[in-house]
């Protein structure tokens, strides 16, 4: 497959998890956080797991063959796995969740933009991963975006000199997923990456549940609930994931990380139709703002 690829899969993947907003603040009028991330985690890998173990899993793969895969999972890889599974599904969740309660939601949505800048800067700096001064106005231009969408434009509300030790730990939520999105490229160059997306959503699901269990949360969930979770798992999870590794193998973790900051876009569109929510004219530039920045990239990589 051609680097074009790549940026098809790094968009969907965003467009899955973008659905996870709106998703999730359905479930969460019934059940707590903690156990929503543990269970759709859990049920991502379960349902990466049915697939790998099914005739679907060959021609999934097919569609994924590229030739710079590497066939074997080997020792190193498993390591590198475990450090993937620490990172972002057990310590990046649980400093957010933390983080959420000590600070304002307007606060939360600026600094979550942090994973894209982080995996950016982590690419750069230790992966020597670089672009042209065009794809660098596109990344820019994404950044910018995402500040806006996020925050509306209403600065005068963020309060990031108050509340500081909870933004701090939402900016640690953001690292951790930075250095995640980087280790995932070299677990991306595996053929059989359904099977290493299965064993981090499993495993970190699992994991997130046992501390939830640990602590004394309750796990009641209405069967109300149940779809939301089931689609949460499987396709904001679960497939969002398999697509991010693809595009981590296709076109580097620098211009996938920044190019995944548009699932902050798909998620407030999806709630303005969905929860009715405010779309503002702000926006609506900044969105076109952060699209104009991923076409910028994807021309830039075409000439690559």
């Amino acid at each position: 497959m051609t680097h074009h690829w790549g940026y098809v899969s790094a968009v969907a993947s965003a467009l899955l998890f973008g659905t996870s907003s709106t998703l999730n603040k359905i479930a969460l009028e019934d059940v707590h956080p903690t156990v929503i991330a543990g269970m759709i985690y859990f049920i991502g890998g379960v349902f990466l797991f049915g697939i790998h173990f099914s005739p679907l899993s060959k021609k999934i793969l097919a569609l994924f063959e590229s030739p710079e895969i590497e066939p074997k999972i080997t020792t190193k890889d498993f390591r590198i796995l475990a450090f993937v599974i620490i990172c972002g599904s057990v310590v990046a969740p649980l400093l957010l969740l933390n983080g959420l309660n000590q600070t304002t939601a307007i606060n939360t949505s600026l600094l979550l933009n942090a994973e894209s800048l982080f995996t950016a800067l982590i690419a750069f700096v230790f992966l020597s991963e670089r672009g042209t001064r065009r794809e660098y106005l596109g990344i820019l231009m994404l950044l910018v975006g995402v500040v806006f969408v996020t925050t509306n434009g209403e600065f005068q509300r963020l309060t990031l000199t108050e509340n500081i030790f909870g933004n701090l730990l939402v900016v640690g939520a953001c690292l951790f997923w930075g250095i995640d999105n980087n280790l995932s490229r070299f677990l991306s160059k595996k053929r059989d990456i359904i099977m290493v997306t299965g064993l981090k959503c499993f495993i970190g699901g699992l994991t997130l549940l046992a501390l939830a269990f640990i602590i004394g949360i309750d796990f009641s969930i209405p069967l109300i609930s149940i779809p939301y979770l089931l689609s949460l798992g499987a396709f904001s999870i679960a497939f969002s994931i398999l697509l991010f590794l693809f595009a981590l193998r296709k076109i580097g973790s620098m211009r996938t990380g920044v190019i995944y900051s548009t699932s902050s876009l798909i998620g407030v569109v999806l709630a303005f139709l969905i929860l009715r929510e405010a779309f503002t004219l702000i926006q609506l530039i900044a969105g076109t703002v952060m699209l104009l920045g991923v076409y910028i990239l994807y021309l830039c990589g075409k000439r690559n």
